[in-house]
């Protein structure tokens, strides 16, 4: 099973969430398990290709 971390919190009756790795794209649901449905939609939206100019967050080793 495939897992993406994502930060979430509610503010007001609303939840909202984005993924670590696409920090610039907040949703939003009237419920912790809505925002969870939103943000797998938006997963997938993301992933898929058909946007472009996605940002994106990587890691890079300095070490030698």
């Amino acid at each position: 099973m495939a897992t993406a971390r994502y930060v979430y919190w509610q503010d007001g009756g609303d939840w909202l969430g984005y993924f670590d790795e696409f920090p610039e794209y907040l949703t939003q649901g009237e419920t912790l398990e809505d925002l969870q449905a939103h943000l797998k939609d938006l997963y997938l939206d993301l992933t898929s290709g058909e946007i472009s100019g996605i940002r994106r967050v990587a890691e890079l080793s300095l070490s030698s």
